[in-house]
């Protein structure tokens, strides 16, 4: 569903006036005067491709030869523009190389740093995000050295886009933020501020907090009523679809319908931004189908799904056939419904976009029932790698920037050296640098090999827990078959043939009679040991499912007792229902102490770590205390890992509490809501 935010502008190249234009060149000679008729020709949509690309060659060619100065550098950025605008990469990139070569020959800090962010949004065009990432920060660094706020801010707004794409909101959160304080100081940035307040409407729809989200977007709609601002981009439709999208999640279909409809109704919309009227005519036929409001129904849905397929939108026909396959599904037609969804899946998978693989199977699993199971665990797997893919690529962004700026005081230092050091230690500074790299450099590579053996080691640990939980059900059924198949053959049988035999006796006399009941007696004993046997091997088997999951535990607290010095104590209330506790809770609650004892190690310097499970009414609690050194949980800023332990206890319907001061310890709660079957209870069963 996050695709209906990507708003893309489709060009359309129409081949006429090519002879006039010609024409026009052919008069003009390779000078000077004539760089402003290239640099407009190469700017000229109606034109073809190579036309526009030879007149932009032909105005670098110009350009290249003038001095470097101030002017030049703004020739070069229109050839790069243009570059851009026709999708040349390579040349784009060449040109923009060039610019920075340039810049730094002459020390020219302000097209310095504008370079650095064309080497930006060139490579998050190119979807290479921790390159992109990184000359946005070298761009970030430049403008913070020359006070230079505007361009600072749209650094921070594209570092915070580009954050968001790859799935870091925090930090995404944090860049947009940072460039909202600089913007609202300043006047007529009213396009910037609408950028912000509609990318920060997306990221907290995202994270499911809708009331921001309305927000922002609200901010955002109204800054719209600038006039300055160009209605021919559709952004009035945008934010309308925006929050129609933000009220369709929260299940106010009612209201979302009203706003998609508005946004239809923008004047131009399926002229001047095809792409958005495809989005906004969807998302109204899915507001209807939610509405049970069948009119124009499916035909709004194979409306847009007929465009995005005529202009090559692939994620967008996997949205409108899943969208088909719900209408399907809603209307009892299951052999419709499940052909859409698997259309879908094959769809996606051929774009390899996990979101769109992810969408396509929770759909399918949904309509497919008999192939649920495998859908099921392709959708754990993917959904596993892709939490895995955004946590490394937070991860690098933030040692991008870490390495940077080490890299920027150590040639500060060095700088410094140099003006009071003589030649002669400049050698020896040199041997002790490059021993310091080496060392750095193994020192990096051994942690680097540490990290990946422990990520193996964790896969190896889920992917148990899953075949084991597994392994327990089926043996579970074919307990439940056994003694099924015993109660039934044996002992329904044999109580069955004693209370006819007693129905018999009322016949006969009493004499005869007072043998036979006490033999029939006897009889009904042996039944009672039969059945309190099976109800013995009933109790073994429930405790022996409730103590795989324990085991599984008590293998990561071993592995941490041998591994670190600290003691380790856990607790685990004998009165919870391990049985009754579903696997999803209990894999998250794996993962949340492994997380937990993992920040332990690293930074608390702890002598003793405690682990305990307990059960209040209508909550298991997990809480995991360490007498370490603490820390400020208000200025300190949450890190990877706690953000982790919140998104597993969320995944869980549950809470997260952490209690810590300096020098005072950590103590983390986990409260996650059950049944209250499995909470504490005396009265075994």
């Amino acid at each position: 569903m996050k695709n209906n935010y990507f708003i893309l502008i489709l060009l359309c190249v129409v081949f006429i006036g090519c002879t006039k234009k010609d024409e026009v060149i052919k008069r003009a000679d390779l000078s000077e005067d004539s760089l402003a008729t290239y640099l407009s020709l190469a700017n000229d949509i109606h034109l073809p491709f190579k036309y526009k690309q030879d007149y932009n060659k032909k105005a670098f060619a110009i350009i290249i030869n003038q001095k470097n100065d101030s002017l030049n550098k703004v020739n070069l950025f229109k050839v790069a523009n243009r570059y851009y605008n026709m999708a040349d990469w390579k040349s784009y990139l060449e040109t923009t190389k060039l610019i920075l070569e340039r810049s730094k020959n002459s020390k020219d800090s302000l097209n310095m740093a504008k370079a650095y962010s064309y080497l930006g949004d060139y490579y998050t065009a190119k979807s290479v995000a921790d390159s992109a990432f990184m000359n946005y920060f070298k761009a970030e660094k430049v403008y913070l050295k020359i006070n230079d706020q505007y361009n600072l801010a749209k650094t921070f707004l594209s570092k915070g886009t580009l954050q968001y794409n790859e799935g870091d909101y925090f930090e995404s959160e944090i860049s947009i933020f940072k460039a909202l304080r600089i913007l609202k100081q300043r006047k007529n940035v009213n396009d910037q501020l609408y950028d912000c307040y509609n990318l920060l409407g997306i990221l907290y729809n995202d994270r499911e907090e809708f009331d921001k989200a309305l927000e922002f977007h609200y901010n955002a709609l109204n800054i719209l009523e600038d006039k300055s601002i160009p209605t021919d981009f559709q952004l009035k439709a945008t934010s309308l679809n925006n929050i129609g999208f933000v009220n369709l999640r929260m299940r106010n279909y009612s209201k979302a319908k009203t706003y998609f409809e508005r946004g239809l109704k923008e004047k131009n919309l399926y002229k001047e931004n095809t792409i958005l009227y495809t989005i906004v005519l969807d998302n109204l036929a899915y507001s209807k189908l939610k509405l049970k409001e069948m009119h124009g129904l499916p035909g709004q849905f194979y409306r847009a799904l007929k465009i995005r397929d005529s202009l090559g939108l692939k994620s967008g026909v996997v949205l409108s056939k899943i969208h088909l396959s719900e209408y399907y599904s809603f209307k009892k037609d299951t052999f419709k419904a499940i052909q859409y969804s698997k259309q879908a899946l094959i769809a996606s998978r051929s774009l390899k976009k996990i979101r769109d693989i992810l969408e396509a199977l929770k759909q399918i699993q949904t309509v497919d029932p008999k192939n649920s199971s495998a859908y099921t665990r392709e959708y754990i797997r993917l959904n596993d790698k892709m939490l895995k893919a955004e946590r490394n690529m937070g991860e690098k962004f933030s040692r991008i920037e870490y390495e940077t700026n080490e890299i920027k005081d150590q040639n500060s230092n060095l700088q410094e050296k140099n003006k009071t050091l003589v030649y002669v230690f400049s050698i020896c500074t040199l041997v002790g640098l490059f021993f310091y790299v080496y060392k750095t450099q193994q020192a990096r590579n051994r942690e680097l090999l540490f990290k990946q053996q422990q990520q193996i080691a964790n896969e190896d640990i889920y992917n148990l827990m899953i075949s084991q939980q597994n392994e327990i059900e089926a043996t579970r059924i074919k307990e439940k078959k056994k003694v099924a198949q015993e109660l039934h053959d044996g002992v329904l049988g044999r109580m069955f043939g004693v209370r006819i035999s007693l129905d018999s006796l009322d016949k006969i006399e009493e004499s005869e009679a007072a043998p036979k009941r006490k033999k029939y007696l006897t009889e009904l004993k042996h039944i009672e040991e039969d059945i309190r046997e099976i109800s013995h091997d009933l109790n073994r088997e429930k405790s022996e499912l409730i103590n795989n999951f324990i085991v599984i535990l008590n293998k990561l607290f071993e592995n941490q007792q041998n591994i670190y010095e600290s003691n380790l104590i856990t607790k685990f209330d004998s009165h919870i229902k391990w049985d009754l506790v579903s696997n999803a809770v209990k894999i998250n609650l794996y993962r949340i102490i492994q997380e937990a004892l993992q920040n332990c190690n690293k930074y608390a310097e702890a002598n003793t770590i405690i682990v305990e499970f307990k059960s209040e009414i209508n909550y298991l609690v997990l809480s995991i205390f360490d007498d370490g050194i603490g820390f400020n949980t208000k200025r300190t800023k949450n890190g990877i890992g706690l953000h982790n332990i919140e998104y597993r206890a969320a995944e869980c319907k549950g809470s997260v509490t952490i209690k810590s001061g300096k020098g005072e310890g950590t103590l983390l709660i986990v409260k996650v809501p059950i049944d209250q079957k499995i909470n504490l209870q005396h009265n075994d069963n």
